[in-house]
């Protein structure tokens, strides 16, 4: 927070600076907890990405790999320290209850979406335990697509030594938020992987939400329900 306070006295916090703090901060959070990240492919330099979503976790590992605006549910907002961190990085907080929220947040997506920042979106809506990636919500695609920004899919996964589940790391369900962080910061020798794939335009939110999802569901090597279930129908005689 001192290096964020610096920046203020230096003028205004714009969206780029936040995000340039944040990538700094989550860094640094990282390497003190020992956890290693690697990135293939290049990470997009504007315009929108979607992955998979599976812990809060996720957000320290992309922050690391590059500069960005997260858009995330209003709840984290109120979270300890991630909470304050994701306030001062710049997120944007939608309440999915809300379609005033909604429509606020996609009007504020389609200004940064002309910064040299990208925003990165979850649009699985919610985390999962990573056996599967949930269908995409589209709405959230639709400011990228008005501004004809490129959208770039991405995974996230998590490799834990000994054959430990990665199922182990990921926060889904009911499980309390504090006591999974505890888990989480005492789980030794985890490292975290992030797959950037190509950008794309798209003439419509649901050809972008329909085709990012193949993507990622590709990514993490998973088959979408939809294509296993017509693979099956073309296996029986």
């Amino acid at each position: 927070m001192i290096r964020l306070a610096l920046l203020r006295l230096a003028g205004p916090l714009t969206p780029v600076k936040r995000a340039l703090w944040l990538q700094s901060a989550c860094r640094g959070v990282l390497y003190s907890l020992g956890i290693r990240c690697s990135v293939q492919g290049a990470a997009p330099a504007h315009g929108l990405v979607v992955s998979n979503h599976m812990s809060y976790l996720d957000i320290l590992i992309y922050s690391a790999a590059m500069p960005c605006a997260f858009v995330s549910k209003v709840e984290i907002n109120k979270w300890p320290y991630f909470g304050v961190a994701a306030r001062a990085g710049g997120t944007l907080f939608i309440d999915r209850s809300s379609r005033a929220s909604a429509v606020a947040v996609a009007a504020e997506m389609a200004v940064r979406l002309k910064l040299p920042i990208p925003v990165l979106l979850f649009p699985e809506g919610t985390s999962t335990d990573g056996t599967q990636v949930r269908t995409f919500h589209t709405s959230l695609f639709e400011p990228a697509v008005k501004a004809g920004a490129p959208v770039t899919p991405a995974a996230v996964r998590y490799v834990i030594e000994h054959g430990v589940p990665e199922r182990e790391l990921c926060w889904f369900g009911e499980a309390p938020f504090l006591s999974h962080l505890w888990k989480a910061l005492g789980t030794p020798g985890f490292s975290a992987k992030v797959t950037f794939g190509c950008p794309a335009n798209y003439a419509s939110r649901r050809e972008a939400a329909r085709t990012t999802h193949a993507q990622v569901s590709e990514m993490r090597g998973i088959i979408p329900a939809s294509d296993a279930a017509l693979k099956q129908h073309q296996l029986v005689p």
